[in-house]
Parts: C-alpha cells; sequence; structure tokens
C-alpha cells in the first residue's frame, strides 16, 4: 500500500480490525445469542460497505471496467440482501434461516452476477476472448470441483440425497465460488500491469469466500453449523477484500486494451492443471479394474495434446503480435509501439527520477527522390535511414517510423542524453546514402523536446506534440542544427531572399537534381558557397562607388556554378533565407576588411521581396552593420523588380524604415518585367537599376533609346541615382554618360572577382584588375 494514500490505508485497515477483532469473540463466546446477533451485523455491515465502496469504484471507472464494477456492485448488493435477511430471521423468527431459504436465493444471484462481473475485466479487446475466459473458468472450476467432491464434498451429497433443491443449493457455492477464482486467476495473468494489483485483491477475496463456502457446506452436511461458527469471520474477511479492491481500482489507470493479446505461459497450462489433477487422482479412489488407469491416461494424454496446441498458438499469436507493433519496411517500432511505450516511460517518470525525452525527425525533400527515383529506391533508402538511426540508439531507447518519411526516438534512462544522441543522429546523415549507385546526401529536420520534471501533468501526447512542432521549426529553417522545443517556438512564415540572378530548373534527370540538392545543403551547412563582387564606376569621373555581391558556388567536381545552375532549387525547398544570411554576412565581412584598409567600398545585396515582409528586417540590418562598426550607407539592398509584391503597404514601411537608418534601397533589373511604374512612385527608393536587356539596344534602336532616356530623366526627376548593367561595350557606355546615367557595372569596366581583388595589399582597386578570370555573368 505504499503508494497508496494514507486515506485508502485507512479505509481497508479499518474493516480489517473489525474483521480481528470479531474472530476473537466469536473464538471466545460465538454460541452467546448476543454475539451470534453482533455477528450478523458485523457481517451485514461489511458487505454495506463493500458495496458503497463498488458503487464509487464504478462511478470513477470506464467502458469495461466500469460495466464490471457495476455487475459487481450488484452482485455484492444481493450478498448484503441475503445477509439481512439472515439477519431477520435471526432477531425476529428466532431461528437460523433453513436451507434453502429466501437468502439463498439472494446468494445465488450474489454468485451469478459475480461470475458476469469477473468476465468483465478481462482486458482482451474481443468479445470472443472474455467468451473463452469465461468458458476456462467453468472448466476448470467444474474440474476442481469433481476433485473437491472426491476428497470432500460427497458428505454434504450424502446428507442431503434425499433433498434434491438443499442439494443444489449447497453444492452451487461452492462451484460458483471456484468458477470465479479461476476466471479471476485467469484475467490476472492476461491483465495490463496496472490493473495487476486490483485483480489480485480481487483474487484474494474469492478465494477466501470459496474456503469459507467450501467449509460451511460440509458444516451443514454434518449438521455442525451455526450462526456464530468463526467461520463467518471468514466472510467478513472477504467482504474486506472485496471493498479494498474497488478503493484500489479508483487510484488505478484505466489500461489501454492490447492490439493483439498474447496469453502468458502460465495461462496455457492452467486450465488443464485442475483436469490433470482429477483426471489422475479421480479414478484410482473412485473406480475399479482396468478403467482406473485407462482414464488417466486418456486424460494426460489430452492434456498434452491440448496444450502442444495452445503452445503453438502463442508461438503464432507472438509472431503477429510482433508484426503487428513493427514498421513492415524498416523493421522499427510502429507508432502504436512507440506510444504504449512512451506512455510506460511517463509513468515510470511519476514514480522515479527519470529522464524521458523525444526525438521528431523528418527527412527533407523526399518527395523528390519518391518522384524522380521511384518507390521502390526511396524505400531502400528508408531501409537505410532506419539502420542508421538504430546505430545511434542507446540500449533502451525506442526507434519508430511514424509516418512515411518522419522517424521518432523515445530515449529515456536515468540521465538526460537527449542532445548527444541527437547529435549522432544528424551526423549520422553526413555521410551519403547510395542508391542505385547514385551518392546522396540526405539531411532530416530534428526535433527535441525533454518532459520537464517541474511539468508533472505532461502527458506522452503533449511530448509527442512538442517533439513535432520543434522539428517543424527546424524545417522552416532549413537548419542541420537540432532545434530544442521551448514555449515560444511558434510556425511563423519565413522570407526569402534572392541572392544573385534569374532562375531556370537545373538541367538534367531526377537523380542528379536530387544529388546536386543533397550536395548544396553540404555546401551550405559547411559555408561552401562564395560571394564574388562586380564593380559599379562613376560613368562620369570613372571612380569605384561600390560592388554588387553575387553568389558562385565551387562545386568540387562540376567546377564553378553560376546562380542559374542552383537558384531554383534554393527557393523551392525553402533555402533562400539561409543563403540570403550567408551572402549578407560575408559581404559585410568583407566590406569591414576594406574599410580596415581605409577604403569604403558600398555593397549591394540582393534580396528576394517576401523578404521585406518582415518587418524586424532594418533593425536586424542595422545591428550587423553595427557589430562590424560599418556605416548604415556602406550597405545597398536591391530588391528584383520582376516579382510581384503583395502586402504594398508593409513592404513600403519595412523600406522607409531601412532609408531612415542610412541603408540605400535599389530596384533590380528594372525594365525585366511587366510591373508597373507605379513601383517608382510608391516605393521609397534610392537607385533604379536598369536591366542589361532594357539597354542593349539603346545605341540601335529609336524607340529603345526614347524608353531609356525618358527612365533615366524620371528616375532623376524623383531623386533617385540610376545604374545601367550589363555594360560590354564602349558605345553604349558613351550613349548612357551622354544621356544621364549615373553609374554604369559590367564586363566593360570589371568581372566579378572575389574580395581579395577589390582592394589588395596594396590598395589597388578593381578598375585594374583587367586579368581577372572569365567567371561569366551575374
Amino acid at each position: 500500500m505504499g503508494r497508496y494514500p494514507r486515506q485508502v490505508v485507512a479505509l481497508v485497515a479499518a474493516p480489517l480490525g473489525l474483521v480481528l477483532a470479531l474472530t476473537a469473540l466469536l473464538g471466545a463466546a460465538g454460541d452467546h445469542p448476543a454475539v451470534r446477533i453482533i455477528d450478523d451485523l458485523v457481517n451485514f455491515g461489511l458487505l454495506a460497505y463493500a458495496t458503497v465502496c463498488a458503487a464509487l469504484a464504478a462511478r470513477a471507472a470506464l467502458a469495461r471496467l466500469q460495466r464490471a464494477w457495476v455487475l459487481m456492485t450488484a452482485a455484492l448488493a444481493a450478498w448484503a440482501v441475503g445477509d439481512l435477511i439472515w439477519l431477520l430471521y435471526e432477531l425476529i423468527l428466532r431461528q437460523e434461516a433453513p436451507v434453502p431459504s429466501a437468502a439463498d436465493a439472494f446468494y445465488i444471484v450474489f454468485a451469478l452476477l459475480a461470475v458476469a462481473a469477473m468476465t468483465q475485466f478481462v482486458s482482451e479487446p474481443m468479445r470472443q476472448s472474455r467468451l473463452r475466459i469465461a468458458l476456462d473458468g467453468v472448466t476448470v472450476g467444474l474440474c476442481l470441483f469433481l476433485l473437491a467432491w472426491i476428497l470432500a464434498l460427497h458428505t454434504v451429497y450424502d446428507a442431503y440425497r434425499d433433498d434434491r433443491t438443499a442439494l443444489i443449493v449447497t453444492l452451487l457455492y461452492p462451484a460458483a465460488d471456484l468458477t470465479m477464482l479461476t476466471i479471476a486467476v485467469m484475467t490476472l495473468l492476461r491483465a495490463d500491469a496496472r490493473q495487476r494489483v486490483v485483480l489480485t485483491v480481487l483474487s484474494a477475496a474469492i478465494a477466501v469466500m470459496a474456503v469459507a463456502d467450501s467449509t460451511y457446506a460440509v458444516l451443514v452436511a454434518g449438521d455442525r453449523y451455526q450462526t456464530g461458527d468463526p467461520i463467518d469471520a471468514v466472510w467478513g474477511g472477504a467482504a474486506v477484500l472485496f471493498a479494498a479492491a474497488a478503493l484500489i481500482s479508483r487510484r488505478t489507470p484505466t489500461p489501454r486494451p492490447p492490439a493483439l493479446a498474447i496469453p502468458s505461459n502460465a495461462s496455457l497450462w492452467l486450465p488443464y492443471l485442475p483436469l490433470l489433477l482429477a483426471g489422475t487422482v479421480g479414478p484410482p479412489l473412485v473406480m475399479s479394474g482396468v478403467e482406473q488407469f485407462l482414464v488417466p491416461v486418456i486424460v494426460v494424454a489430452v492434456c498434452l495434446r491440448q496444450s502442444m496446441a495452445a503452445w503453438e498458438n502463442r508461438r503464432l499469436l507472438t509472431a503477429a503480435a510482433d508484426q503487428a507493433l513493427r514498421d513492415p519496411l524498416t523493421g522499427l517500432a510502429n507508432t502504436a509501439l512507440f506510444d504504449d511505450r512512451l506512455a510506460h516511460a511517463m509513468v515510470l517518470r511519476s514514480r522515479i527520477n527519470r529522464s524521458v525525452a523525444v526525438l521528431s525527425l523528418d527527412l527533407d525533400d523526399f518527395k523528390l527522390i519518391n518522384d524522380n527515383l521511384g518507390h521502390s529506391a526511396a524505400d531502400r533508402l528508408l531501409s537505410d535511414v532506419g539502420r542508421r538511426l538504430a546505430a545511434c540508439a542507446r540500449t533502451g531507447d525506442t526507434v519508430a517510423r511514424t509516418g512515411g518519411d518522419e522517424f521518432a526516438l523515445l530515449l529515456e534512462g536515468p540521465f538526460d542524453e537527449s542532445e548527444a544522441v541527437a547529435r549522432r543522429v544528424s551526423a549520422a546523415f553526413d555521410v551519403p546514402f547510395t542508391v542505385d549507385g547514385h551518392d546522396i546526401l540526405l539531411r532530416p529536420s530534428i526535433g527535441v523536446t525533454v518532459a520537464s520534471m517541474s511539468e508533472p501533468d505532461l502527458t506522452p501526447e503533449d511530448l509527442r506534440e512538442r517533439a513535432g512542432i520543434a522539428m517543424q521549426a527546424a524545417k522552416r529553417a532549413r537548419s542541420p542544427e537540432v532545434h530544442t522545443f521551448s514555449a515560444d517556438m511558434v510556425p511563423a512564415g519565413g522570407g526569402a531572399a534572392d541572392a544573385s540572378g534569374a532562375a531556370r530548373r537545373p538541367s538534367g534527370d531526377g537523380a542528379a537534381q536530387i544529388r546536386l540538392l543533397g550536395e548544396l545543403r553540404h555546401a551550405i551547412d559547411h559555408h561552401g558557397l562564395d560571394v564574388v563582387y562586380q564593380p559599379k564606376i562613376s560613368l562620369r569621373t570613372g571612380d569605384t562607388v561600390g560592388v554588387e555581391a553575387l553568389l558562385r558556388w565551387p562545386h568540387p567536381q562540376l567546377g564553378l556554378l553560376l546562380p542559374d545552375s542552383f537558384l531554383s532549387l534554393i527557393r523551392e525547398q525553402g533555402l533562400i533565407q539561409r543563403v540570403t544570411d550567408l551572402v549578407l554576412d560575408k559581404a559585410l565581412d568583407d566590406t569591414a576588411r576594406w574599410y580596415s584598409h581605409d577604403t569604403r567600398i558600398p555593397v549591394a545585396v540582393n534580396l528576394f521581396a517576401p523578404s521585406l515582409r518582415e518587418t524586424d528586417l532594418p533593425d536586424k540590418l542595422c545591428r550587423a552593420l553595427g557589430c562590424r562598426g560599418l556605416p548604415t550607407d556602406l550597405l545597398t539592398v536591391e530588391i528584383t523588380e520582376d516579382v510581384v509584391l503583395s502586402e504594398m503597404d508593409l513592404v513600403t514601411a519595412v523600406l522607409r524604415r531601412l532609408r531612415e537608418y542610412g541603408v540605400r534601397v535599389a530596384i533590380d533589373d528594372f525594365g525585366s518585367g511587366y510591373s508597373s511604374l507605379s513601383y517608382l512612385r510608391d516605393l521609397p527608393i534610392d537607385e533604379v537599376k536598369l536591366d542589361r536587356h532594357f539597354i542593349a539596344p539603346v545605341t540601335s534602336d529609336r524607340r529603345a533609346a526614347a524608353v531609356a532616356q525618358a527612365v533615366i530623366d524620371l528616375t532623376h526627376d524623383l531623386g533617385a541615382t540610376v545604374v545601367a548593367e550589363g555594360i560590354e561595350d564602349a558605345v553604349t557606355a558613351d550613349w548612357l554618360r551622354e544621356h544621364g546615367c549615373d553609374v554604369g557595372q559590367g564586363y566593360l569596366f570589371g568581372r566579378p572577382v572575389d574580395a581579395a581583388r577589390i582592394v589588395g595589399v596594396d590598395g589597388s582597386d578593381t578598375r585594374r584588375a583587367d586579368d581577372a578570370a572569365v567567371i561569366g555573368p551575374s
């Protein structure tokens, strides 16, 4: 009782003390009339108490257990009514109740209802399973009754041979008790661990009652029983045990029925043990001739045959249960087994100081693999993932596949080692997977949550949900880092940023795209992308007035890749924000390095338009500039003109704050899309960059020249600077200079070069970098 409140212990100990006192009283003066009345009153009171306890247990229980306790309440109430009738015989008629009497009718009702109640405690979900348990109970009860008959109860038959009604009533009690006891034991062997204490106490109550009823039958047959016999205290003890079982049941959580029940070893042979005893002990005592030897041999053979069949069924059920709890593809635990073990771990956590953590993992870009390599290859990849995850887990941890490309780990132990296990899981994906000859770098999104001891009411469902939230946060961040759940972790729309250039889908087959995506993720995770810079030259003075940061990927096998070859993957797979952060960090670091050489070179970084809906963007950029000691006017934010901007009011507010902080704003690739001139009117900008295709025909097409001239004049009227991109010949540069264009950018002035070539150790700048390597257009 150590784990039950003192109130429960007191509610059991008090009536148990009353039973002990009654036992002493009956042993000393059981034949005294007053003592006999006290005996009847105490037994009736104990039964009434047990009935109330059972009713309270029924009120607190749910579903099947509620039905069991309702039936048990009715059974105990019938027993109490029978004792009340017995008491009335003693008080009013001044005689003992005859056999049979009206009291026996209620005792028989108790027996029938109690047997029905015990079948409801079976935790197996199917009605046929409960019927099988009931039939086992009847079979075993009859065998035990047969054995008891041979050894003792035949004397009852001899006593009531001429009174069939009294004989049936007298023998029915031990037979019903033995049936109930067998059902109780069979149920106990199959019960959920959380119900075993209740069923053990119920079994003890029925066993005590069976002893009392059998003794009563023998005493009545020998005309040696009268009220006040010490056997009456045994019935009182049984009533106290029924009350204790009801009280404990109110403190016991309702078990979930198993998906597939596996009978225990004991439950296989236990139903045949009484048959074996009755069939081997009985015949030599009651038979003669060859049958006393033949019958035991037949019974032993039948029991062996049935036991072998039961063992075979158990083996098949064990295999089926294992398959029902395992993912057929990976062999890992499935959701049902994971949830069951998580629930068990949380129960242990509530009782002892034990760490419980859940790691949730989702494979990024798995749909791309499924669509391009096929389901068979994807399944083999999932099996490989399952093996790697299992290798990362510790002994006692549970690894499960909970969805198509989703996995979960249950980490439990005396200490919290979830962080170390999560790091091992993340590192396991640094090695490429080989599928159909293709090396694929796959990245997971990993979320972890730990059950805090400060939250005693935390449920398994809460833990699973928190791990999923953390995993979704990792997926939104597109980060290889493990995300640990925190209370402020809520989904938010991620921004996007364009590092440079227009996008197009990478060429090649699906496997090549998957491989390229894996390598791209690896490059982002390990800072394998580079930033180069193309100078911006004043067309009036020829001085360098700034540079534009452009993204490059030095691929180890494919060589230097321009954004056109991988930008679509960055956009489609939600990596744009991480790439933007990478470009910004490198660009500002290089600008700070130039600034430390007393060279002031403004840098322009291209942002994808949805980033401008992030209201904290101005503060974020100012913090980045401030921590490097850079003036805010050294940064120009470029936005693409061909992107349809939504939430114009919000974007305008963000741009206005940027300009208030001193950061310059430019519209990039103006003339390449189909947006209206209202962008020039509505957006607070400092600079308009004319697209290469917009200015290329100005020297040969009069209409193109007229449009370009109009845009230059309009931009100047709005107080903004005009920058022309993609200038590759002096004729175009001269035209632009003559018509008022402020800044030029293109191969004519300098090709994109790395940061070291912008300002060398001798202070030279990009205007003398004519020998730079040809990298290609931005």
